[in-house]
């Protein structure tokens, strides 16, 4: 990464820096998630309520507020303040992506199992990493790298392959909506689980989860 941390007093000059310049929320979310946690940020459309049409013009779009905008530049791992302000400036609004397949892979389940399994891992002492939870009920466990494309073969080995679960892979091509953004006019995104210095930049394999995730899963399915 371009930017050194140097443990929790890093991250205290990081976010009192940022305080002293007044930028936006937008701006300075995206500097943290390049600068302290390694990721890269897409400036994406957004959707206005209650006609959720999507910022891009499209009247037509398939993902009205979810989806890259056309021609926006990557912000990539390690951008400054300063370097994310200037992309954002160009695109004043946008709603923070942040791409997978890249640092992380996601699982994707509903908040209620999501919850749950939340609960259950940490009292398990597994490693986890951030989780995501959206405004339309869905919780979103960030692990590592090439969960997606192994994960039919993961369910096959545990014996959920063919139990039909309320449950997915998001890889390579996909994009999660990152506080403090809304997510398709339904609502902001919020932190189920934050980002932490010791985990963000490595998330755990998603073996680890799958199998709470996979149970609960099953045993809230409606």
């Amino acid at each position: 990464m371009g930017f050194t941390t140097g443990g929790s007093r890093g991250t205290r000059e990081f976010r009192s820096g940022v305080r002293r310049r007044g930028r936006t929320s937008e701006c300075t979310a995206v500097a943290e998630y390049t600068g302290l946690w390694g990721w890269d940020v897409v400036p994406g459309a957004r959707a206005a309520a209650p006609a959720r049409d999507c910022s891009c013009g499209d009247p037509r779009c398939a993902a009205p507020g979810a989806h890259p905008l056309d021609f926006a530049p990557t912000v990539k791992a390690g951008a400054t303040l300063d370097e994310a302000t200037e992309t954002w400036g160009e695109y004043p609004g946008a709603a923070v992506l942040l791409p997978a397949g890249r640092s992380f892979d996601v699982i994707e389940v509903s908040e209620e199992a999501g919850r749950r399994a939340l609960v259950r891992l940490e009292r398990m002492g597994l490693p986890l990493g951030p989780v995501i939870v959206t405004p339309d009920g869905r919780a979103q466990f960030f692990v590592a790298p090439g969960a997606a494309a192994e994960l039919p073969e993961l369910l096959y080995r545990m014996g959920w392959d063919d139990a039909h679960l309320d449950l997915r892979a998001l890889g390579h091509g996909a994009f999660v909506t990152a506080p403090p953004s809304d997510r398709a006019g339904l609502g902001p995104v919020c932190w189920l689980r934050p980002p932490a210095l010791d985990s963000a930049g490595g998330p755990p394999q998603a073996r680890l989860l799958l199998g709470t995730l996979a149970y609960l899963c099953h045993r809230f399915r409606r």
